[in-house]
Formats: C-alpha cells, structure tokens, sequence
C-alpha cells in the first residue's frame, strides 16, 4: 500500500499543479476571447477537434490495452523492446497519417460538429482548426510514451508534463492580449490574432510532448524504428483494441450530438465555451483524486489480473472504490455548493456565472458514479476484455444521444430556454452514466463471483451522510459573503477565493462528521493527504 499511496502523491501533486495552472490558462483565455461570444465558441469547437480525432484513433487503446500488455511485455526475453519499439513505430505512422488527413478536412469536420454556427463563425472556427489540428500527432506521442512511463511504475513525469504546456498558453493568450487587447466578435479577427491564439495552443502540446521523451531512459527500454509488426502480440493488441475502438467511437459520435445541439444556442447564452470550462472544473476533482489514486491501483490490478489471483482483484476493486468514494462525495458536495463562484472564475459577469453554474451542477450529478466506473471499467481492462465496457458504453451513448435529442426538441418547441440548453445536455450526459455504472458493476459482479457490493456502497452511503451538513454550511458560507450579490461574483479572481472559502468549509465539516461516524475509510485518507504536507511519508 505504501508504493501506491507514493505513487498517488506524486500523480496527485503533479495533477493538482497542472489543473490550478490549467485553471489559471483558462481564465486568461476567457479574457481574450469571452465566455459567451461567437469566437469564443469557434475556438472551443477548432480546439477540441484534435481531442476528439486523437479519442478515436488512439485514447481508448492506450489506456485499455497498452499498459496490461506492456506489463505482460517485460516478462519476454528482451524485456519487452521489440514489442513496445513495433508499437511505437505502428503509433506514429497513424497518428501522422490521421493529422494530416485530419488538417486537410478542416473545414468539413467544423461543419459536422457546428453546422447551426453562421457563416462568419464557421469560417473562423475553420481558420482555428487548421493550426490546432496538427495536435493530434503529439498528443498520440505523449499519450504512448506517457502510458509507457506508467506501466513501468515511473508516474510522475505523465503528470507533470502538462503543468509546461498551460504555462506556454498562459504566456501566449497574455501575449495576446497585449497585442490585440480582448476580441470576441468574429468580424474582428485577423489572421494574425488567430495565429497567436490557436498556434499558442498548440505550441503548448508540442512542448510538454517534448518535455516527456526526456524521461525515456527511466522505462529502460530501447526503441528503434521497427516496421516487422508480426510476431511480438500486436495481433493480441489488435484484437483488444477492436472492441474499444468501436466504444470510443460511439463516445465521439455521442459528443458530436452534443455539440450538434450546442450549436444552435445564440451568442450571450452559455454554449459550447461555457460547457467546456465546466467539464473542467468537473474534471479537478476527478483528476486529482480519480487518477492519481486509481493510476496506481490499475497497475497493481493488472498485475494481479495476470496471475489470475481473482480474490486480490476483488479486494483491490473494494479499496480502490471505498478510497476514491471518501474523497469524491466530498469534492461533489464542496463543488456543488460552491459552483456559482466557482463558475464566475470562466465568466465576464455575475449573471453569466449564474447560468454557467446550471451547467456544472448537472455534470456533478455523474461525479461519484464515475468514480465508480473508473474501478469497474478498467477491472475489465485487466482481464483483456474490452468487449463488456464496449457493451454498456453503447447504452450510455445511446442514452446520451436520446437525451440531446430530447433537449434540442424542447428548445426548439419553446419549453426550454437558450440559457438552459447546455444545462440539460449536461443532465442526460449525467443520467446516463448513472444507468452506465449500475450495468457495469452488475456485469463485473457476474464476472468475478462477486465484487462486494454491499461493503462499498455502505461506505458510500456513510459518506453522502457525512456530506448532507456539511453541504449545509457550505451553502451557509456563501449566504454569508453576500451569496449572488455578495463579493465573490464581483470578478473572476475573487470568485475562485470565494470558491476555495466555501471548499475549506465543506470539507472540514464532512471529515468532523465523517470522524463522528467513525469511518474507517478516514484512516486511509488522512495518510495520503498526510503525504501530501511538507515532510509528509
């Protein structure tokens, strides 16, 4: 447990630092180019493009099958070299040949994911692409090398790595700013200021990929182009990866319904822009606890997956689950009741924090359920089977999509507003994950003989008990500073003081609660965080 709980630090640490500086990045961001505005919005689609494509070709069999394989490859004579020097060589040759492919269709991909934008904004959200589409190749070489690094117990270069690319953008969007001052319009854009927006980010991936291979000689492995792909278990690769392409396809087209529908908001309500900044604060407190606790646990389980050692799966999916639940039912309520000013930091006005807030609430709803599919996904990952995740990812997919649908039909019959469209987008994304963690732990507990259900979900509910008062004075904090008319909305920086005021409170009243209830999950906690503080072991 100690190496898990190092690895969890470093992985912690790092992501804790990249997410503030990511934070800090999108701040400066929204300062340039505005939360609600047209540009805004083509830059946030232009943006995400590369993330998307890179999703489909590669996310989904990196980090399904590379790091179990790459585990079972230093069993091999040469230590598993020829395997991950193949797949390396295979890697880059379709992320290549996927962003040049990629760039040259700029302008349809804008099209299929924004085709209510007008002309004008379709035009520049083309314009962005072109200079972020060339992402995908390094974001697929980092990603490699990154899960690499990983599989041989070396976390924390993956981690940190990002922390210089938020950086680089920072100095970019502030350049930025500098030279053209804020611009939002898409009348006002030349090709200058899209150059320094859009090649600022990414500058940014190339330089953190960049940092990364330097800590190469840690995984003690020697690469070398190799063009052979038979004979070392790519077909087993192959194979593996079918199923979970065919999953992260479906996530990419459920998303590309979103974005549909995100479209077709006008200028002034939150859209595109505002959704992606509330997945990034709906990702903090995944990543930071998420990741770096879970990273370390699907090691260890693959390892023990391998050995067929089923009874320390079974107790490392309970661990993993009662651990990440402690800390993710907190970070749910304190994000939850602080969500306006914590909204205000990616918004130029109280009343556009406000709408913004709808959408992070319903985010939230998925938060700890999440967590839980974190574990049980990957638990199938361990036993080489993608085709089970493939299966209850489609009826999340599928449920996505009716939802969007289903949101886009009453916005379009005047029984929603503009300014809740993305909110309820939101909501069946959440929904619908719900509906996708019952399945899949219901399917992992036929698969195991049992995952001990009972004993997690009895921690689970001690901690959403633990988490109800402490909620409340949450709440009560912010009523306190002066709740929407208070100073926290006043402006971005003070929103985020506002919202680590409240955070503080949210948490220090669910631990005393949670001490109360005598939770033994609470030992285990307070060693990590220990590990976090200054001489922390």
């Amino acid at each position: 447990m100690s190496g898990i709980g190092r690895a969890s630090v470093l992985i912690g640490a790092g992501t804790i630092v990249s997410r503030l500086t990511g934070f800090l990045r999108a701040v400066v961001l929204v300062s340039a180019i505005g939360a609600t505005t047209a540009g805004g919005n083509a830059f946030a689609v232009a943006n995400q493009l590369p993330n998307n494509i890179y999703a489909i070709i590669s996310t989904g069999l990196l980090s399904a099958v590379v790091v179990p394989q790459i585990v079972k490859a230093a069993a091999h004579d040469d230590g598993g070299r020829a395997f991950v020097s193949k797949l390396f060589t295979l890697g880059a040759v379709v992320l290549l040949g996927t962003t040049v492919l990629a760039t040259a269709a700029a302008p349809l991909l804008v099209e299929l994911y924004a085709p209510a934008f007008p002309p004008e904004q379709q035009a520049l959200a083309t314009a962005f692409a072109y200079w972020c589409l060339p992402q995908i190749l390094f974001y697929g070489l980092f990603a490699l090398v990154g899960e690499s690094l990983n599989a041989r117990r070396v976390y924390g270069p993956y981690t940190w790595a990002p922390i210089v690319n938020n950086l680089v953008s920072i100095a970019g969007f502030v350049a930025f700013i500098w030279l053209f001052g804020p611009a939002g319009s898409t009348t006002a854009w030349t090709p200058e200021m899209i150059a320094v927006l859009a090649g600022t980010a990414t500058l940014g991936i190339v330089v953190q990929t960049g940092i990364l291979f330097a800590f190469w000689r840690k995984t003690g492995l020697h690469v070398r182009p190799d063009f052979g792909w038979r004979g070392v278990g790519l077909g087993q690769v192959g194979k593996l990866a079918g199923w979970t392409f065919l999953m992260v396809l479906a996530g990419q087209l459920a998303g590309l319904v979103q974005s549909q529908v995100m479209s077709r908001i006008p200028e002034g309500d939150p859209g595109v822009f505002v959704a992606g900044n509330a997945w990034l604060l709906f990702m903090l407190p995944y990543s930071i606890i998420v990741l770096s606790i879970g990273t370390p646990y699907f090691t260890q389980l693959s390892e023990h997956a391998a050995a067929g050692r089923d009874e320390d799966v079974r107790g490392d999916v309970g661990r993993s689950i009662r651990t990440l639940g402690l800390f993710v039912v907190g970070a749910t309520a304190a994000l939850g009741v602080a969500a306006i000013p914590a909204s205000r930091i990616f918004t130029d006005s109280p009343d556009e924090a406000v709408a913004a807030s709808a959408v992070l609430l319903c985010y939230l709803v998925s938060l700890i359920p999440l967590a839980v599919l974190f574990v049980v996904q990957r638990t199938f990952y361990a036993y080489d089977d993608t085709r089970t995740p493939f299966l209850f990812t489609i009826l999340q997919c599928a449920l996505v999509v009716l939802t969007a649908w289903g949101a886009l039909w009453a916005f379009t019959a005047g029984a929603l507003a503009p300014s809740r469209l993305t909110a309820a987008v939101a909501l069946g994304q959440s929904l619908a994950s719900v509906v996708q963690v019952i399945v899949a732990a219901w399917l992992l507990h036929r698969r195991l003989g049992g995952i001990r259900v009972g004993s997690w979900m009895l921690s689970l509910g001690r901690f959403a008990l633990a988490a109800l008062p402490a909620a409340a004075a949450g709440w009560f904090t912010f009523q306190l500073l002066g709740g929407v008319e208070g100073w926290t909305m006043a402006d971005k920086v003070l929103g985020a003081v506002g919202a680590a005021i409240i955070g503080v409170v949210v948490l220090v009243v669910y631990a005393g609660f949670l001490a109360l209830l005598r939770a033994p999950e609470l030992s285990v906690a307070a060693g990590l965080v220990r590990r976090f503080l200054p001489g922390g072991r």
